[in-house]
Order: C-alpha cells, then sequence, then structure tokens
C-alpha cells in the first residue's frame, strides 16, 4: 500500500513580494530549495500562516541569497508581501513489513528568509507500529 508522507518543509518563511501577471508558480531563493531538497518545477502545497489559505503550484528558482520568495500568477491574490508561509513537498511511499526509515526535511528560517536550522526527521517502522497501536489502529 502507498502513503503520503511529508518530504520537505520550508517553515516560516516571508512573503517578499506577490506578482500578479506572472505565469503561475512560486519563486524561492535557491539556497532553501537546495536545504529542503525541493526541485525547481516540483509541486509543492503552500500554506499561508496569515490568512490560512492552501494552495497547490510548482516551484520555480529564485536567484540563491536573494530571500526572494515570491506568490506569481493566479497564486499572487492569496498571499501579500510580509506574510509569513510554510512550504511542503510529499513523496508516495510504498508502507510494507519492510518500511525503511523515512526522513523528512525541516527548513526554518529566519525574518529574511535565510536557512537557521535543517532537521532530518525519522519515522521509522517501529515508531509507525506504536503510533497505530496507540490510535487502536491495525496498519
Amino acid at each position: 500500500m502507498q502513503r503520503t508522507f511529508l518530504l520537505a518543509k520550508i517553515h516560516g518563511c516571508t512573503l517578499t513580494a506577490a506578482n500578479i501577471d506572472y505565469m503561475g508558480s512560486i519563486s524561492i531563493d535557491q539556497v532553501l530549495l537546495d536545504a529542503a531538497g525541493i526541485f525547481p518545477y516540483e509541486q509543492v502545497q503552500v500554506v499561508n500562516i496569515a490568512n490560512g489559505e492552501r494552495f497547490i503550484t510548482y516551484a520555480i528558482s529564485a536567484p540563491a541569497y536573494s530571500g526572494a520568495i515570491e506568490l506569481n500568477g493566479a497564486a499572487a491574490r492569496l498571499g501579500v508581501k510580509g506574510d509569513r508561509i510554510i512550504v511542503m513537498t510529499y513523496a508516495q511511499i510504498n508502507v510494507t513489513d519492510d518500511l525503511k526509515p523515512h526522513c523528512p526535511t525541516l527548513v526554518f528560517v529566519d525574518a529574511h528568509n535565510t536557512p537557521t536550522e535543517v532537521h532530518h526527521q525519522t519515522l521509522a517502522k517501529a515508531t509507525l507500529t506504536e503510533t497505530c497501536q496507540t490510535l487502536n489502529h491495525p496498519h
């Protein structure tokens, strides 16, 4: 069975622009893309902490060390400069008896969108089994 797991997250970045006339996507500083392991044109989910909006688009690279996080096209209507957002990617993983540990990458940033911490969380089969037992669920 395949399940959807968090692959990477850039947490608490600040929107630096919203460009309604650009053709779609979210521009993200290449340093942040690299830290999170997000590829240009990869699908991302964006959550706007300021207004609760959630939407799916794709990432494009902004110049490295620019601190740029820019909503483009129709998505520009879902946030304004200064809003704090979370950018996430997901992966489909086969959940079997030999589940390999899954390690999402979590990138935390400062007010200028400079990475301050990068964490690699581990969810091993034992943790999944314990979680399912705690919830009284078979897995």
